[in-house]
């Protein structure tokens, strides 16, 4: 078996203001979640490490993640938060730059407008990453993905990786604008994209590995084994699964593919991009 990094997680000391976007019908998330909870999963699923991605806005967040990965040899990089469209962003990346796990940024586009991502402060924001060799997660949903052409081409030396797969409409089925714009971003050399996120699009209740095939499909055709990751999205897809479900998910999908290919997508990719 290849060696195995997650790519993408999150921990939390659940606060119900803070993390208002876990709302009544996620229940199974509403608590903490730290690097004890984790570790059993990686270890049971053969991991040797995690990259715990960033889930509140705020600077304490970054410092939060960075602490434990201070404490967690087994969490390999961090990916936190800073106000991109700071005034001051080259100093705040200055100020954190002496974190060696610290591997990049992510701001939940998700929740913004649309049109969020042709802002002057946070293109700004995005060029700066660049003399720090920060990496950038794009976290959208697919309609937005237009948007995140325009960033990847305008910026083609910032290495970007889309989260969970651009957050497709699984269940219901809806896939033509998603696979178009999968088409065209996929094209960049300078962006990559993270098997992750994909059963909390789906049906929570019902869903099943024939509904995620078609994306898969998509994702694999266009990125290629060398453009892809495995990210867990724990703990938030224990709202539709569990972590080992997940990855089981994943291993049968690949499970034709070259041992070459598979040690890509299970931990070279995640490796390299992050610097791991």
């Amino acid at each position: 078996m290849s060696k195995r990094i997650d790519s993408h997680q999150h921990f939390w000391k659940f606060d119900p203001v803070r993390d208002s976007w876990i709302d009544e019908t996620m229940l199974k998330i509403q608590r903490d979640f730290l690097p004890e909870d984790l570790l059993p999963e990686l270890t049971t699923n053969q991991f040797e490490g995690c990259v715990a991605v960033q889930a509140s806005q705020t600077e304490e967040e970054t410092n939060f993640l960075l602490d434990l990965a201070a404490q967690n040899d087994f969490i390999k990089g961090v990916v936190g938060w800073v106000d991109l469209r700071a005034e001051n962003i080259a100093e705040r990346l200055q100020h954190f730059s002496s974190h060696k796990k610290l591997k990049g940024f992510r701001h939940v586009v998700q929740g913004e407008a649309d049109d969020f991502m042709f802002g002057a402060d946070f293109r700004r924001g995005i060029k700066a990453l660049k003399a720090f060799d920060y990496t950038y997660d794009i976290l959208i949903f697919h309609r937005q993905l237009p948007a995140a052409l325009s960033l990847v081409q305008d910026f083609p030396e910032q290495r970007f990786v889309i989260d969970h797969i651009a957050k497709p409409d699984i269940k219901s089925g809806d896939i033509a604008s998603w696979k178009k714009g999968i088409e065209e971003v996929s094209k960049y050399k300078n962006v990559l994209c993270k098997v992750s996120g994909m059963v909390t699009e789906a049906d929570w209740n019902n869903w099943e590995t024939d509904d995620l095939k078609p994306y898969l499909d998509v994702i694999f055709e266009n990125f290629t084994p060398n453009k892809l990751m495995f990210g867990s999205d724990w703990p938030v897809l224990n709202v539709a699964s569990d972590y080992t479900e997940v990855v089981k998910t994943l291993e049968d999908y690949i499970s034709k593919f070259s041992v070459e290919d598979q040690n890509k997508i299970w931990f070279e990719n995640a490796k390299i991009f992050y610097k791991i």
